[in-house]
């Protein structure tokens, strides 16, 4: 039986999905910035809630560098690990206004040095905002799938996003992500897979339908 590929598996969910270039809302490239930091160990479906608050009080760089600490973790609270994630937004912030006229920059190198900001938040920042494929955002769903679907026997984020963008065209690399959320969210879930409704049961070798290990938890146990 013919292995998957990842180009195979994009023009198949291209069939069924149609997801935006990030599942987060947003206006300004700060706007996407934030929520993207915020989002680390949060649903997006929480973010977008807690955002449309946010947005409301802090719009400019400044905006978040003048609003009180105690403020701004009240208004984030419910993402989690608030403490954190309210010093990298006012720390990142000043530095945007100190180094970048308070603009979000257009680099993965600029990008990568703002407190907060890994590879992942730059690829989406990167890619939602300005176009550019410049790396591949690896997060929670697209591990799983990843591992599921046998496009990769690794771990770790980085050694992921080598695998999936080996061979796969750079001008295809900012739709794995939400192509792979999306069909992650639907059918590929974490618990429960809905492996009888979907499209690749017949090749995916982690397949329930065909009595198949799920790799990913396979992936998972070799870990410990």
């Amino acid at each position: 039986m013919k292995a998957l590929t990842l180009p195979m598996i994009l023009k198949t969910l291209e069939k069924i999905y149609t997801p935006p270039r990030t599942f987060l809302d947003w206006e300004t490239p700060l706007d996407l910035l934030v929520a993207t930091i915020l989002s680390a160990q949060c649903t997006d479906v929480r973010v977008n809630i807690v955002t449309k608050t946010l947005f409301a009080r802090c719009r400019t760089a400044e905006d978040y560098v003048k609003i009180s600490r105690e403020e701004l973790e009240t208004i984030i609270h419910s993402c989690g690990t608030y403490h954190a994630k309210a010093k990298y937004l006012q720390t990142m912030c000043q530095m945007l206004l100190d180094h970048h006229d308070g603009k979000v920059p257009d680099t993965m190198e600029d990008l990568v040095t703002l407190p907060g900001v890994g590879r992942k938040t730059a690829s989406i920042i990167l890619w939602a905002v300005f176009g550019k494929n410049e790396g591949l955002a690896v997060d929670t769903h697209v591990i799983r799938l990843a591992q599921r679907l046998g496009l990769t026997r690794h771990k770790d984020p980085k050694k992921i996003e080598l695998d999936l963008t080996r061979g796969l065209p750079r001008e295809q690399w900012g739709k794995v992500t939400t192509l792979l959320i999306s069909h992650g969210r639907a059918v590929c879930t974490a618990h429960n897979r809905k492996c009888e409704e979907c499209v690749f049961q017949n090749e995916c070798p982690s397949s329930s339908a065909r009595h198949l290990p799920d790799l990913a938890k396979v992936r998972s146990r070799e870990s410990r």
